[in-house]
C-alpha cells in the first residue's frame, strides 16, 4: 500500500510546488506579443519601453529597440501618422539583409531596414567602412551579416558569414 507524503513533513517541497505553479500560469503572457497593430504610441512605449533610435520613413517613424550589442535580434516598431502601431518584427533576417540593394541604399536606408549594427569597424584590406550584424541565421546559425559602405554613405557590398564572436576554434591552446 502506498503513503501519500504530506507537505508538512516535506517543507522544502512546497515553495518549489508554489514555483512551478507560478511559472507555468505565466506562461500564456509570455508567449503573446508585447504589442499589437493599432496600439497607440503611448501604449506601444509604456510596454517596450522608450526606443533606442527613431528612424524618419516618409510619414512614418521606425522605433528601433535594440537589446545592446551582444544581442543577436533586433525589433523595429513602425508608428503611422496617425500614431498608431503599424506592425513591429524582428529585422535582423536573412530576408531583410538580402533586401539591402548595393549601390542604391544610404546608411539610413540600412538603419531604417535593420537598424544600428552590432559593431562598426574598417578594415585594413578595404577602404570601406563595415557595419557589422552578429545575428541568429534561419533561428540557428551565429552568423555576422557585413554591410559596406563608401565614404559618400552608399552601400557598396553585403556579405555574410559566421559570427567571430561564437568561434571557439580562436580560443584552443
Amino acid at each position: 500500500m502506498r503513503r501519500l507524503i504530506s507537505l508538512h513533513r516535506l517543507p522544502f517541497l512546497a515553495p518549489l510546488l508554489a514555483a512551478a505553479a507560478l511559472s507555468l500560469s505565466g506562461c500564456a503572457s509570455l508567449l503573446a506579443p508585447p504589442v499589437a497593430a493599432g496600439d497607440s504610441e503611448e501604449q506601444v512605449v509604456t510596454r517596450l519601453g522608450p526606443p533606442t533610435n527613431v528612424y524618419p520613413d516618409g510619414n512614418v517613424r521606425v522605433f528601433e529597440y535594440g537589446a545592446g550589442p551582444f544581442s543577436q535580434y533586433q525589433y523595429m516598431a513602425r508608428i503611422g501618422p496617425d500614431h498608431r502601431l503599424i506592425s513591429y518584427e524582428q529585422v535582423w533576417t536573412i530576408e531583410n539583409f538580402r533586401a539591402i540593394r548595393p549601390k542604391q541604399d544610404t546608411k539610413l536606408d540600412v538603419l531604417r531596414r535593420v537598424g544600428r549594427p552590432t559593431e562598426v569597424t574598417r578594415y585594413a584590406r578595404i577602404p570601406f567602412e563595415a557595419w557589422n550584424y552578429g545575428y541568429k541565421e534561419s533561428g540557428v546559425w551565429n552568423s555576422q551579416m557585413t554591410v559596406y559602405f563608401d565614404d559618400n554613405g552608399i552601400v557598396r557590398k553585403v556579405e555574410n558569414g559566421p559570427d567571430p564572436r561564437y568561434d571557439d576554434s580562436r580560443m584552443r591552446f
